[in-house]
């Protein structure tokens, strides 16, 4: 039966074995609620959302009859539905995708019964998984003790091996970013549900969104298994990323978040004139900044420490040049006017010193003949 809050938080919980988005609807809701649900234990938690600490529901696995997939259509072409069937009630779930369902029914099974459900259509390296899981149940139902946080980051040990579209996301976040990203590319690797493993998510457009999640485990003698039918075998997380593009013609992309800088310096610089603000860019030289213009900078930043008696004190130290007196301009001596007669005297008027005859007749006709005396 679907049990209400309690006071006990996440952090609380025993053992999370699986996690992720489902819809569920009981027998007496007209709706579904879509949740964030954990199998820790065997008990199913319920979150509104996936960073709560407070769960808001659980269902307890201990009246568990049977988990059957259920054929109903839907809208959404990609969910798979699946019936939990308890002794005191029916509740129905919807998982994002087929392989979804399918890994929820084999951990349930597995917690419920103790053992790997012997039909049950997953991968070698999932059913690893569930035996692990089933492990773990057994030692937690034998010996019970603190509970364990789990922590989807990475092992320690691989952190410095990631490849550039490694993220830091769960199962659903994978398939969400992919489509939101989907112009930047359509493969990402990240943690596995329980911390110890890779995943690698594409997403592809076929009549709507196909997605695939392909799990990646460490090699007990080095390297990392592409856990599929014919498991492959690659030396670095770099190698699994670079045999997808490559055994896909490149059609696989790998969802890289590149980080762009500015080419030029620039600022905002505010006229002094009409107060308008306007986008500047900095003038910049190829090499460093020259040694005059260094030794400038340090002078400045000399003169800025100093205070202004010490300023003063090294004007008066300065040595100070003689002022000399303005030397006048040479004056132009002009000539006196009696010698300027006497040159006039001296001057010639023709080479025999008498006036010449066309002068004279000049003379005749303006003012007449001339009588002589």
């Amino acid at each position: 039966m679907m049990g209400k809050l309690t006071a006990r938080q996440r952090s609380q919980l025993p053992t999370c074995y699986y996690e992720g988005y489902l819809e569920i609807r009981c027998f007496k809701d007209k709706t579904s609620r879509k949740l964030w649900t954990c199998l820790c234990g065997n008990t199913l938690f319920f979150f509104n959302e996936k960073r709560d600490t407070d769960y808001i529901e659980k269902v307890d696995l201990r009246g568990f009859v049977s988990i059957t997939d259920d054929s109903s259509p839907d809208r959404n072409l990609d969910a798979a539905r699946l019936n939990l069937q308890l002794k005191e009630e029916n509740i129905r779930f919807t998982a994002p995708n087929a392989e979804s369902r399918e890994l929820w029914k084999g951990y349930i099974r597995s917690v419920v019964e103790l053992a790997v459900p012997p039909s049950i259509n997953l991968l070698p390296g999932q059913i690893q998984m569930l035996k692990e899981t089933v492990e773990k149940e057994e030692a937690r139902t034998n010996n019970p003790s603190p509970p364990v946080v789990i922590n989807n980051a990475a092992p320690a040990s691989l952190q410095g091996d990631r490849p550039a579209c490694y993220h830091n996301v769960t199962r659903l976040e994978a398939e969400l970013l992919l489509e939101r990203e989907a112009e930047r590319g359509n493969m990402l690797l990240r943690p596995g549900s329980t911390g110890s493993y890779f995943a690698v998510t594409t997403r592809q457009h076929l009549e709507g969104s196909v997605i695939r999640h392909y799990l990646v485990t460490p090699n007990h003698t080095g390297g990392f298994l592409i856990d599929v039918d014919n498991p492959v075998l690659c030396a670095t997380l770099h190698g699994v990323i670079d045999y997808l593009v490559e055994k896909t013609d490149k059609v696989l992309t790998p969802l890289i978040f590149e980080e762009t800088y500015e080419k030029n310096i620039s600022f905002i610089c505010k006229d002094s004139e009409n107060g308008e603000s306007s986008l500047q860019q900095a003038l910049t030289s190829l090499g460093p900044p020259s040694a005059s213009h260094k030794k400038v900078e340090e002078k400045e930043k000399e003169m800025n420490r100093l205070s202004a008696a010490q300023l003063q004190q090294l004007h008066n130290e300065a040595p100070k040049k003689a002022i000399m007196p303005p030397v006048p301009a040479p004056r132009r001596l002009l000539p006196s006017p009696s010698r300027i007669h006497r040159d006039q005297k001296m001057r010639p008027t023709d080479p025999q010193g008498q006036i010449p005859l066309a002068a004279i007749s000049e003379l005749k006709l303006k003012f007449g003949p001339i009588s002589e005396s």
